[in-house]
Order: structure tokens, then C-alpha cells, then sequence
């Protein structure tokens, strides 16, 4: 009996040992993939402008499907009313009346948006080229998804509904340089309101801000931007609350896509890429 059962144990090992060897190439290859390298400023500039021109160019291929999207706008607007949260008309009318205020709302929704979110990127690549890969995959995994919305649930914003009576706060106050005002407005698909990128892009900023950021007052800062632009996109009626709650939903996808790919959070992962080994993360360091 025991003669049987020590043949078998060495049998299994026998077994057992090519398997172990097959299997260590494929994952140190893919550790190899996984392992965050040295940011290349050339490369990240042309990989982000690039990314940028492919979701502004499919974005904007999408159907202007005007029936469509303002039945659904209809929809939305009536689920609301029974949340009860359906308040973007009062708030819309309520910023409107101060004209210095709806005109700064409406050039902080025409620009912030790009500024910002160029300025987090620029400050983790110099400060936490560690994080700084698995942070960008999380922003490009939520725009990614966000595409997939626009293409089968199309939305018109609340400026464009009829019978609502909503201030296009752009119009009247005739902002410059906003994608939904004067000729720029053909530029872009004015019919994809769901999921708001806006909200999306500006809470991946906050949290990036406040998990990282080491000043308490920036931090601060870094929370408030997403709720301040909260406010912004529905007192320009440019979006409804359900349109913010589509945003973080493509945020949460971002942060799976990333949390999958590499093992942890990026704000968990090393702050600094140990030169060596091809410029690869060897071990973390405290940040």
C-alpha cells in the first residue's frame, strides 16, 4: 500500500513538472505586458491625440437620430419626475437669471473639460509614472464604453427638448467656442447626451487628485471639481442627473478594466519606475 501511494506521488510530480515549465514563459510574458514601463513623453502625446481624434471621429459618426433621442429624453425626464429629482429645469432658470454666473458656467463646461483632465495626465506622467499607465487605461476604458452608449441609446440633451421650456443658456448668451453654439455645433453629435463624459472624465480627475495629491487643500479641490461640474452640466441643460449617473457607471467599468488587467488600483501600484530592466516597475516605493 505504501509502495502504491509514493509510486503514484511521484508520478503526479513527473506529470506535473513539463507543465510547470511550459506554463513559466507565458507568465512572465504576460507579467512582462502587465508590469508598468517608463512613460515616453512622445508617445503619450500621440497616443492621446490620437485616442481623442478616434472618439471624437466615432462619436460624431453616430446617427443624429433627432426622433429617437428625443423620445428618449422624454423618458428620462418623466422617470425622473417619479424620483422625484427632476429639478434641472428650476436650476437651469434659477443660474440663468445671474448672467456673470450662467456665462462662466458656460465657458467652464466649454473648456474645463480638456484642460483638466490634460493637466492630471501631464502631472502623473511627471510625478507617478507608475500609476500613470493603469490611471490613463481607466480613462480610456470609460471613454471607450461611453462610445457604445452614444451609439444605441441616443439622448437629446434638455436645451434641445421641446414644450420643456429649458434656456440653451449657449445660445442666449452667445458663449464663443462652445460645440453647441454657432457653426461649431456641426462639429458635434448634439444628440449624445447619455453617458455625460463631463461627469465621467471629471470624477476620474477628483479621484485621481484626492488618491494621490499629497496637500489636504488640493485634495479638497480635487473632490470638489466633479461635484462643481455636476452642477455646471445641469444648470446649462446640457444634461440630466440620469446622464451623470450613466458617467460614473463608465467610470466603474474603467476602474474593472484596470483593477483586472493589473492586480490592484492604480493609486495601489508603485508611485516611481525603478530604471532597470528595461525600465519596468522592480519594486514599489513609498509614495
Amino acid at each position: 500500500m505504501g509502495e502504491t501511494t509514493v509510486t503514484t506521488l511521484e508520478e503526479g510530480r513527473e506529470q506535473a513538472a513539463p507543465r510547470s515549465v511550459t506554463d513559466a514563459p507565458e507568465q512572465r510574458r504576460l507579467h512582462r505586458l502587465r508590469a508598468p514601463r517608463r512613460p515616453r513623453v512622445w508617445f503619450e502625446i500621440l497616443l492621446i491625440a490620437v485616442s481623442y481624434w478616434t472618439y471624437s471621429l466615432i462619436r460624431n459618426a453616430v446617427p443624429e437620430q433627432k426622433a429617437q433621442a428625443l423620445t428618449n429624453a422624454d423618458w428620462i425626464w418623466t422617470v425622473e419626475h417619479h424620483l422625484g429629482i427632476a429639478v434641472e429645469q428650476t436650476i437651469n432658470h434659477a443660474v440663468n437669471s445671474v448672467t456673470w454666473l450662467i456665462v462662466g458656467m458656460n465657458y467652464y463646461y466649454a473648456t474645463l473639460h480638456f484642460v483638466v483632465t490634460l493637466g492630471v495626465l501631464v502631472w502623473l506622467y511627471r510625478s507617478h509614472p507608475g500609476r500613470y499607465a493603469a490611471t490613463r487605461l481607466v480613462l480610456f476604458a470609460t471613454t471607450a464604453v461611453a462610445l457604445v452608449g452614444y451609439y444605441f441609446y441616443p439622448l437629446a440633451p434638455p436645451r434641445l427638448m421641446t414644450g420643456e421650456h429649458f434656456i440653451d443658456t449657449v445660445v442666449v448668451h452667445q458663449t464663443w467656442g462652445s460645440m453647441a453654439s454657432g457653426d461649431l455645433k456641426n462639429m458635434s453629435n448634439q444628440y449624445a447626451a447619455m453617458p455625460s463624459m463631463h461627469i465621467g472624465w471629471s470624477l476620474w480627475c477628483g479621484l485621481t487628485i484626492f488618491a494621490l495629491a499629497s496637500v489636504p487643500w488640493v485634495r479638497a479641490l480635487g473632490l470638489l471639481y466633479p461635484a462643481l461640474t455636476l452642477v455646471v452640466i445641469v444648470a446649462t441643460a446640457n444634461h440630466f442627473w440620469l446622464d451623470a449617473v450613466g458617467g460614473m457607471l463608465c467610470l466603474a467599468f474603467g476602474y474593472a478594466v484596470a483593477r483586472l488587467w493589473y492586480g490592484a488600483m492604480p493609486y495601489a501600484l508603485p508611485r516611481q519606475v525603478v530604471a532597470g530592466d528595461g525600465g519596468r516597475m522592480m519594486a514599489p516605493v513609498k509614495a
